[in-house]
């Protein structure tokens, strides 16, 4: 049963394929929400399409999913407006031009016109000021993000923050919509040890608090969820020591971003077409996904 917070993340046969293969397949997942769930695999190994797939943003193959009692593929825009999105390559990507506070600002807005109830947008201006910077400092402080430690304080550009920084920017964005499930992608990326540990810490608080917590990376915690992805065998078949089938190689088409439904469900892709690029597909994947 769902917290008044997180979502609960079940997965059943969970596949999806693209015209090179399957990105990753025969998935099964029972998180209580709250969770903090891993997704840990080689890069190319499918987990990139894995969270954008639990968090309606691609269209699996076989199989199904639940968020939040949302059922996958069918509810795909329902999951959407309860699943964030943090950090993801390709597809969200911080404005490097922007000022923190100018792409804090940004989020806020975005977050009022399409996930906000529309009699909110009926207040007065004045409040509608105040609620949006009551909901960017609690998501601020949640993130862990401290503006005045920041060279320039606010006006710092995006451009000009450490990974660790940039990570917290993007989660406390993320967090602006109150989302019952937060995904993030190759979280300990270009992270040392030290901010590795750090990141982790982040998420532990974010999940204690209700929220239901995804994260790719190359090494889960020992006390995460953990979904492996990695290479099949040589015989073609699931390697039966992973999670998921391994080419990566999958084009898929999206909804939307957090909160938008710009599209139906009812997109897909199919194709049996192999390839022995380990990385392009995914790629596609990503900017279809960034496009949506």
């Amino acid at each position: 049963m769902d917290s008044p917070h997180g979502a609960a993340v079940k997965a059943e046969n969970f596949g999806l394929k693209g015209p090179r293969g399957w990105a990753f397949r025969g998935i099964a997942l029972d998180a209580a929400p709250g969770s903090l769930i891993a997704v840990e695999g080689p890069s190319g190994s499918g987990r990139t399409c894995l969270l954008l797939a639990l968090t309606g943003r691609m269209k699996p193959s076989e199989g199904h999913a639940e968020i939040g009692r949302h059922r996958l593929p069918k509810k795909m825009a329902a999951v959407r407006r309860i699943a964030a999105l943090g950090p993801v390559p390709g597809v969200n990507d911080l404005d490097q031009s922007l000022t923190v506070a100018e792409q804090l600002r940004e989020g806020a807005l975005l977050q009022r016109h399409y996930g906000a109830p529309i009699r909110s947008l009926l207040r007065p201006r004045a409040e509608r000021r105040a609620a949006a910077s009551a909901r960017i400092e609690a998501a601020l402080e949640a993130a862990g993000l401290d503006l005045a430690t920041l060279p320039k304080a606010e006006r710092t550009t995006v451009r000009d923050l450490e990974r660790l920084e940039s990570v917290r920017l993007s989660v406390a964005i993320a967090l602006l919509g109150s989302p019952r499930l937060l995904a993030l992608d190759d979280l300990d990326l270009k992270l040392s040890d030290t901010e590795r540990t750090e990141v982790w810490a982040l998420l532990r608080s974010i999940a204690a608090r209700g929220t239901t917590v995804l994260a790719v990376c190359s090494e889960a915690p020992a006390d995460a969820v953990v979904l492996r992805t990695g290479p099949k065998a040589d015989d073609g078949a699931p390697d039966p020591d992973t999670d998921a089938e391994p080419d990566p190689d999958a084009e898929k088409d999206t909804g939307a971003e957090d909160g938008t439904d710009h599209g139906s469900d009812t997109d897909n892709d199919t194709g049996n077409d192999t390839g022995n690029d380990d990385t392009k597909g995914a790629d596609d994947a990503l900017a279809e996904a960034g496009r949506a």
